[in-house]
């Protein structure tokens, strides 16, 4: 089935952020925060919680840690009201950029997204101006190396655990599902040990913009840095086809 893996780029992503696993564990403490108040602190009752522990564990946070979070989450009435907001925008040469983010400030957050995109020569736009553009969905992404599970006997699997879209690459799988079914395949596959290298609700790009100006690629690098260093900022989506 045709598709567009970015299993290369999650691998220099997570690399990337494992210069900076404090951040990104922090990060993760916010999302297990809205989580438990949204749905409590029982993750066999609130699939959303069940949703970030298991990306969590996919960015190697450890067991004791996430638990730490539920607990900190559940047992503090004083704690941080964190308030989901996206910002839209474009990058250099018309890339789209959606930026997801938990704040305590919106002022600060608006202030910090917009000073990323100026600095590197794009600008925010206003909401809907590009996530049209992208198809909200579940993606497990399976590192070959970690499974020893035949292509074809992969997408049965998936295919039977409900997912809508089977890709193979060189070395990885990507599994596309639904986003209203993600826990269940996610569940599904989990149950039968195997192992996930990314399994999250995301914005998948319809199509591709390729820079091939090296100001272009440098501005946008630059762009998603500075996103990536504020501590408010959850997840980028964009269309560039590194």
């Amino acid at each position: 089935m045709a598709g567009h893996s970015k299993f290369a780029n999650i691998k220099h992503k997570k690399q990337r952020n494992d210069a900076a696993k404090g951040k990104i564990f922090t990060k993760l403490g916010r999302e297990i925060a809205v989580a438990v108040k949204e749905g409590g602190a029982d993750p066999n009752t609130n699939s959303r919680l069940r949703d970030v522990i298991a990306k969590a564990k996919s960015y190697n946070m450890p067991n004791d840690t996430i638990e730490r979070s539920i607990k900190k989450a559940a047992g503090d009435d004083n704690a941080v009201n964190y308030e989901t907001v996206t910002y839209e925008g474009y990058g250099p040469s018309g890339t789209a950029i959606i930026v997801n983010a938990l704040t305590d400030n919106k002022n600060r957050t608006a202030a910090n997204v917009r000073n990323a995109f100026t600095k590197g020569g794009g600008n925010v736009g206003t909401t809907g101006c590009v996530s049209f553009m992208f198809d909200r969905k579940g993606q497990i992404i399976i590192d070959k190396e970690e499974c020893d599970i035949k292509g074809d006997d992969m997408m049965l699997i998936a295919l039977d655990a409900g997912a809508e879209d089977f890709i193979e690459e060189e070395d990885s799988f990507e599994i596309i599902t639904d986003p209203d079914v993600f826990s269940e395949v996610r569940e599904n596959l989990e149950q039968q040990g195997i192992p996930m290298a990314q399994a999250e609700v995301t914005m998948i790009p319809q199509t591709w913009v390729e820079l091939t100006d090296e100001q272009d690629i440098k501005n946008m690098n630059k762009i998603l840095d500075l996103l990536d260093e504020d501590d408010d900022v959850q997840e980028v989506y964009h269309n560039w086809d590194e």
